[in-house]
């Protein structure tokens, strides 16, 4: 045994020594179970091998490399049946490195281990040692540490051994199949519509098609080309990625670089402006000079750019879906991803083309009254309100702090007010007809315009206003600011009995000066300051992985975190961990680090915190809050998005109650 140890050592401490400039770790674990009978489990391991690398068997000759094993901590809550055995049966090939034959595997590996237990829920630990190899390298003995949870869910891994955990009755990686992904995708892509800063954009997409659609087949080409734009924008997104690494951050990057940011606001505001009649979009002459006299060019490469328009600011809100898929990406594979970008942009792309047909009917309507201009005016006021978001993007990410909720709610109040203003006939524009009177669903448009401004007023004065939060900036900025207060308030109605910890901070938090607190909450912005406080304090950490454009963070803080028992949880039961993943202050290169996901070295504060969530959950979905101990291990399932106030308290206390029973 010595002696395989010895020649393994050597011979890797050799080859690590030799030319190698980067981290050799071809081998991604993942943990399960499954039941296999009444008080039986089968506990799997999978290991994800790159191409061209191999781990060895678990039965290796003497003088060999090290094997594959398998440790498990001892407990009472279940027995061992048997020994870990090989469920993928192992090639056996020459080794020129140690001179015989030897089993090995590629590409992929299953284990399984039997145990008997007549407890509904325990948990199996223990350690995976194995080496891993390829023609020119090897790396060397490595350990990783699992824990499965039987009979609930968790995610439990450390970022240097690339280990997940996805336990339940199914047992193979999550996604394994193309047809499983496929649909997942195509979900995802149904989801991405839904979000509140996706859906708004369709009925500026029909605004865009009923502007010169006079011909119905001309019409009919237009809205496909523009839904076929967004499925191959989608897929493109996907092989690109998958081929030069760019990583689950592309997407990310897209939506919160202030170019495309800035480009997309005067994007808008160009759009709205020509809705107003100020002028016509069309395309230079050269472009279309060589067109075939039937087609019209410009239209239809307006299409296809409408669709990439669509595409990318939609990532303020679909960034995080994409991401997600978009880590298949970071094991090689270009399949996975282009299947997935398929699925996605199928789905995501099926309700903006319908929608997109009905301008073609709209133009064949009389035009009488002028109601059609009437509708692209009203979308050009919709238009210039939705443009300031792309402001708040770029203002909330690099720290500028000029546009604050005040300046922006005082913009979407005039907007709207003229709005109002312009459907009751009051202003008019350069296209539009006289209004010898107000119809009945006119008026209830004004009603429902003008009870909207005065929904928005209060908020110059610190109303949450939540049903708008998603698209708003944070109430923090605000300089009437009264959530500090109201959450105060809001801790007071909490009986005292609860209020078992301190809420003071241990040292000044880094990066406070960038970064802010929501609903009056204390907290940290760094991950090692933040769990180090933790151990000081003995609470449990909660990390909130966010973002400054994340739309569904402000809503999960507007409508679940200012609920008054999950707030006083939060402030006296947790040290809040705050993790943006798409800021970009550039830290001093001492703090740089050269991520285990892609092997790139990561500069600024947003890609240290996503690299950190994505080698440990396999995903930058934002937001992601994780319930951690003192070493950082996740004491139950990650919560995404969940509105469900009640769902999100039973979640806090569960993690408070493992913490204490530790």
């Amino acid at each position: 045994m010595f002696k395989r140890y010895l020649t393994a050592l050597l011979f890797s401490f050799i080859i690590i020594n030799g030319a190698i400039s980067q981290i050799y770790d071809p081998v991604t674990w993942t943990f399960g179970y499954e039941k296999t009978g009444e008080n039986s489990y089968a506990i799997v391991f999978t290991a994800e091998i790159e191409k061209g690398s191999h781990i060895y068997a678990m039965d290796i000759p003497e003088g060999g490399p090290i094997p594959t094993s398998f440790s498990f901590n001892e407990s009472a809550d279940f027995t061992l049946d048997g020994k870990t055995i090989e469920v993928t049966q192992p090639e056996e090939l020459m080794d020129e490195a140690f001179g015989f034959r030897i089993k090995s595997f590629s590409d992929q590996a299953e284990f399984r281990q039997l145990i008997s237990s007549a407890k509904p829920s325990f948990i199996v630990s223990g350690t995976v040692n194995f080496m891993s190899c390829n023609n020119t390298t090897c790396s060397p003995p490595k350990d990783v540490e699992f824990s499965v949870s039987i009979g609930e869910t968790k995610v439990s891994a450390s970022a240097n051994d690339k280990g997940t955990i996805t336990e339940g009755p199914e047992s193979k990686k999550q996604g394994g199949g193309l047809l499983k992904f496929f649909l997942i995708s195509l979900l995802a892509g149904f989801a991405g519509v839904l979000t509140p800063c996706v859906f708004p954009m369709i009925p500026m997409t029909v605004a865009f098609f009923s502007q010169g659609s006079e011909n119905r087949a001309k019409s009919v080409i237009k809205a496909l080309i523009f839904g076929f734009s967004i499925v191959l924008i989608y897929s493109l997104l996907g092989v690109i990625v998958s081929l030069t690494s760019a990583g689950a951050g592309f997407a990310s990057t897209l939506s919160t670089h202030w170019i495309p940011n800035l480009l997309f606001f005067a994007l808008f505001v160009v759009f709205a402006v020509s809705f107003f009649g100020a002028f016509e979009i069309v395309l230079p002459n050269k472009w279309i000079s060589g067109a075939d006299s039937r087609v019209d060019g410009g239209g239809l490469i307006a299409s296809f750019f409408m669709g990439l328009t669509t595409v990318i600011v939609s990532f303020s809100c679909t960034g995080p879906i994409v991401g997600a898929l978009l880590v298949e990406a970071a094991s090689g594979d270009v399949l996975r991803p282009t299947i997935g970008m398929l699925g996605f942009g199928l789905a995501f792309a099926l309700p903006f083309t319908i929608f997109a047909l009905f301008p073609s009917v709209m133009s064949k309507m009389p035009k009488s009254g002028g109601w059609l201009n009437s509708v692209k005016v009203v979308l050009g006021f919709i238009m210039l309100a939705f443009s300031l978001k792309f402001l708040m993007t770029i203002d909330t990410v690099y720290s500028l702090r000029v546009l604050s909720r005040d300046i922006y709610l005082a913009i979407w109040i005039v907007l709207f007010g003229l709005m109002g203003l312009y459907l009751m006939g009051k202003l008019k524009f350069r296209h539009d007809s006289e209004i010898p009177y107000i119809g009945t669903f006119r008026i209830f448009l004004v009603i429902a315009v003008f009870s909207f401004v005065v929904y928005l007023i209060p908020g110059l004065f610190g109303a949450p206003l939540k049903g708008l939060s998603s698209l708003l900036p944070s109430p923090q900025t605000s300089g009437l600011n009264l959530s500090g207060i109201q959450a105060e308030s809001n801790v007071s109605q909490v009986p005292q009995s609860m209020n078992i910890f301190s809420s003071e901070l241990c040292s000044e938090p880094l990066y406070d000066d960038i970064f802010e607190m929501p609903l009056g909450l204390t907290g940290y912005f760094d991950y090692e300051q933040g769990l180090q406080c933790a151990r000081e304090q003995g609470k449990p950490a909660l990390i909130d992985f966010k973002g400054h454009a994340c739309a569904n963070c402000k809503v999960m803080e507007a409508r679940v975190w200012s609920d008054p028992e999950v707030l006083n949880r939060l402030r006296n039961h947790f040290v809040i961990i705050a993790l943006y993943a798409d800021d970009r202050t550039e830290l001093p290169e001492s703090k740089w680090i050269t991520s285990t996901v892609d092997g790139k070295v990561k500069k600024t504060i947003g890609k240290i915190n996503e690299d950190l969530e994505i080698s440990l959950f396999r995903t930058n979905a934002l937001p992601l809050y994780v319930i951690v101990d003192h070493e950082g291990n996740p004491l139950n399932q990650p919560m995404p998005t969940n509105l469900d106030v009640e769902e999100y308290k039973n979640w806090l206390d569960d993690g408070l109650a493992r913490f204490k029973s530790r």
